[in-house]
């Protein structure tokens, strides 16, 4: 298998299950949160800011699919890292807020470092596209 059909797949199935984790926060948060990791969840009015967790994830989803299915794979490859960073940032949370240290390094670090990966290959994938756009064109003789 190609390593562009290896990146596809890996950004398509990132895609779907940030798209697919982000709905079911907007949808059951009550019953999702649990599975973030943290020890307990939000009260009072503090649930909708589990909502707002799930528009985050669907907004990330859906920039990572628009640059998938525009073809801008360069763009997809910084994307997947930058993006990481909220993974990341999930874990973080997790640990300092005293939550599953599994679930921060099982589900958010993992899944951070996987998508860090997937934007290097994306990278090094379009390298080669890159620098022959960034070469001067040979000039006629």
């Amino acid at each position: 298998m190609s390593l562009k059909k290896i990146n596809t797949v890996l950004a398509a199935a990132f895609i779907l299950f940030i798209l697919w984790f982000g709905m079911e926060f907007i949808l059951s948060p009550e019953t999702t949160a649990p599975g973030f990791g943290l020890p307990s969840r939000p009260s009072g009015d503090g649930g909708g800011f589990l909502i707002i967790k799930g528009i985050r994830d669907v907004v990330l989803a859906l920039v990572l699919g628009v640059l998938l299915v525009t073809g801008h794979r360069r763009a997809l490859g910084w994307a997947l890292l930058v993006e990481a960073l909220a993974a990341y940032g999930d874990m973080t949370t997790v640990l300092a807020h005293h939550g599953s240290v599994a679930t921060a390094l099982g589900v958010h670090c993992l899944t951070a470092t996987l998508m860090v990966v997937n934007g290097l290959l994306m990278l090094h994938e379009t390298r080669e596209v890159a620098a022959a756009a960034a070469a001067p064109a040979p000039r006629p003789a």
